[in-house]
Parts: structure tokens; sequence; C-alpha cells
């Protein structure tokens, strides 16, 4: 009897673990495994010729689905959809003749604390639909130093394609408190500022495009892990941070006029509450960001500080507001709550004293119906929680309405 052997490698059936017939051939596991190796391996060198895959909407389009959820910000809105549109709108172009290549443009946001920076860009992420991570700056140091190096911010988008490489290299990544990494002075130092200028000077290549080789499992924990190239020049970076003192540079700029009768004129005309509005690379540079950095986040936008009008509105007007949340806590005891207008004042009057954005709204609330969501759990009396200004104010206890209350007005409408 003839013995069978692989028609590949030429191994005998009794030396591999298993051998899979044809009609007139044998392949044995070691080759399959192989042959398995060299079809992902292709696959992965061939270029994807299918459009990318993502929810491409128009600059109005975008900017209407915003107003659902951030209140205001219309200029930061603006600039945002238009330079995401564009993004994306470039993937989509086809090789032609002509070799016209258009380059990508990176965004950086300049805004007071709780102003809507990194939620603008989680709800654009959203609609889109792409893998979208965000990423604090304030960790990062040069490579070789304690700390996380700038490769780790691919790790996390990596992280939310699901390690599909191909998604990731279209998602979005928000590094947030870009400010943090400023140069700490002009002056040269024998010491290495390698939480401040080294970081930005390990962010160019990554900002500008680049094949990087990223650790799947994060940074040097994990020496021996096996490296994935992830190819930056079509991620869009947007930066963001507070630039706490950027105005001083600002007014410093604007106020720098010739001696003259028309000196003090042009002045006038700022704005002396809102100075992030007239903001420029020139700020940014005298900030501490170097130059080479500034160039490669070209589109400079801001955001508006929060009035006590804009505050209020945050309350109850966007889709995800912050009493539609406590109202949706609250019902699952079966109790309604009622916020008046009155003290729906108070909590933006004390927002605005404490200065810390929208995200001084959910501390208030939070103080404010502490003692109603310590009691009303587990009691069937209580139909409606009330809150007024004097709850806020001096934290007295909220309104309690029980059952039986509540019902009777009813039915004295029903009576009548």
């Amino acid at each position: 009897m003839a013995q069978i052997t692989c028609s590949f490698c030429g191994r005998n059936k009794k030396d591999v673990d298993l051998m899979v017939s044809g009609i007139s051939a044998h392949i044995c596991n070691f080759c399959i495994e192989q042959a398995h190796e060299i079809v992902g391996e292709d696959k992965k060198n061939k270029k994807s010729t299918t459009a990318p895959i993502f929810k491409l909407k128009k600059p109005k389009e975008l900017t209407q689905y915003l107003d659902h959820y951030v209140i205001g910000q219309e200029d930061a809105k603006k600039v945002l959809t238009v330079a995401v549109y564009n993004h994306y709108k470039r993937l989509q172009q086809k090789e032609e003749a002509d070799e016209i290549k258009i380059e990508k443009s990176n965004i950086i946001l300049v805004g007071d604390t709780g102003t809507g920076k990194t939620y603008l860009a989680k709800t654009l992420a959203k609609i889109l639909e792409v893998p979208f991570c965000i990423a604090d700056a304030t960790v990062l140091t040069e490579a070789g130093y304690v700390g996380e190096d700038v490769e780790s911010i691919l790790t996390r988008l990596l992280q939310a394609a699901d390690y599909k490489v191909e998604e990731a290299e279209r998602g979005i990544v928000y590094i947030d408190e870009v400010d943090k990494i400023a140069r700490k002075s002009d002056n040269p130092s024998i010491t290495r500022d390698v939480s401040g200028e080294g970081v930005q000077q390990a962010l160019l290549k990554l900002l500008e495009g680049t094949v990087v080789n990223v650790p799947p499992q994060g940074g040097r924990k994990h020496p021996d892990q096996k490296m994935i190239a992830v190819n930056t020049e079509n991620i869009l970076f947007i930066c963001g941070g507070a630039f706490d003192g950027i105005a001083r540079h600002i007014g410093k700029r604007m106020n720098t006029q010739p001696m003259g009768f028309n000196s003090a004129s042009t002045n006038a005309a700022a704005n002396r509450e809102n100075l992030l509005q007239y903001v420029t690379a020139q700020d940014l540079k005298a900030f501490g960001l170097i130059p080479e950095l500034i160039g490669r986040l070209p589109v400079l936008t801001h955001l508006d500080p929060l009035h006590r009008s804009t505050l209020k509105r945050i309350l109850t007007e966007p889709k995800n507001a912050l009493v539609k949340q406590y109202a949706k806590l609250f019902e699952f005891d079966d109790i309604e709550l009622d916020i008046a207008p009155e003290a729906l004042e108070a909590i933006a009057e004390l927002a605005m004293t404490r200065g810390t954005g929208a995200r001084g709204l959910r501390s208030i609330l939070e103080e404010t119906l502490l003692d109603a969501m310590y009691e009303l759990p587990g009691r069937t009396d209580i139909a409606r929680v009330v809150v007024n200004a004097d709850c806020v104010k001096n934290k007295a206890m909220p309104e309690l309405v029980s059952k039986t209350a509540a019902r009777a007005p009813r039915q004295r409408r029903a009576a009548s």
C-alpha cells in the first residue's frame, strides 16, 4: 500500500497531526497553518479599494445635530464641523492624474474649563461613527522617562476600534489638557523639560502623519509584545486646553500700539470680557507652545465663556440635559422631580460664582438633591419632589408632596 504524504512538504501521514485528502492530493496541518498566514499577510498588504464606511454629513447638518447637545458656541461649531467635513471628504479622494493630494488640518480648541471642548469632539465622533479616544497630555513624557510615551495615545485609539487597524487609521483623537505641556520658560536650562517641550517635540511626527509602531497592550510593562504599525496620516487630531493666563498675552499684544492720538480708540473696541475670541497662533507661542507644534495645528478656534443665561439653558434644553437626567433617576422610584424656575436661576448664579463652567452644575445639583435622594428610596407615599431657590442657596430640604396631596387637586378638578 502506497504511503500517504503531503503534496506540498512531503511529510508522511504518521509524522503529522492531521492530513487532509483531496481527489488527487493531500495537505498536512503544518502547510494549512502556513497557507493561512500567507493569506492573512496578503490581505493586510493589499490596499482596500472600497470607500471608507462612515456617515458623512454636510457642515450645516452636523451643526444642527450638535445644537441638540451643546448650547451656544456657534463659532466653535462652525469651525469644527467644516474641519471635520473637509477631513473626511479628503479620505474619499481618488487618485487622479493631476496628483493633487489634500493634506489634513488638525484642530486646536482654546476655552475655559467646562465650556464643552471635550463634549463637542465626542459628539462629533458619535455622529460620524468612527473610532474616538480621549488622551490626557498631562501623563505624557519624553521617551525613556517615567510616564507614558506619546505612542500610548494610539493604543487607546486601537482599543476603541477593537484593534482593527484600518478603522483606527480613520479615527479621531482628542488630546486634552494640551496647555499643560507648554514650555516652562524661554530660558535654556541644563535640565531637560521632559514633560513639557519634550512631549511637544515627540508629538510632531504623530500629528503630521507617519507610520508609528504602537504597543497594543500599552507602553513599557510588556517589552516583548509584538508592535502594530499604525499610519497616522488620516487620523484627525483635536487638541484642547484651558490655557489659563493666555488672556494676559492677548491683552499685551492688543495693547501694543504706536504712540499717537489714535492709540486709545482701537483698544476701546476690544471686548475685555472675552479676550479669547482674539486668540492667534502668536499668543499660543507666547504661552509656551513651540512653533513646530502650532504649525501642525492649523485650525484654531475658541470657546466662549458661559454666562448665567447659557448655564440656565444647559440645565434644561439639551437632549441629555442635567435636569432630565436627575428626573430619570427619581423616575426609577416612581417620583416626579419638579425644579422651579427660580431654583434654576440660583443654580446658574452659584455655578458662575464657582467658575467651573458646566461641570459645576452637576455638583450643585448633587448637593441640592442629596437629602432627597437619601430619604426617598423605599418610601411609597411620596409622589413629587419640589425644589425651590431656598434649597439651592441655604441647602434646605426640598418639598415632598405625598400621593394623597397630589391626588386631591385632580379629584377637585374632576368634580368641577
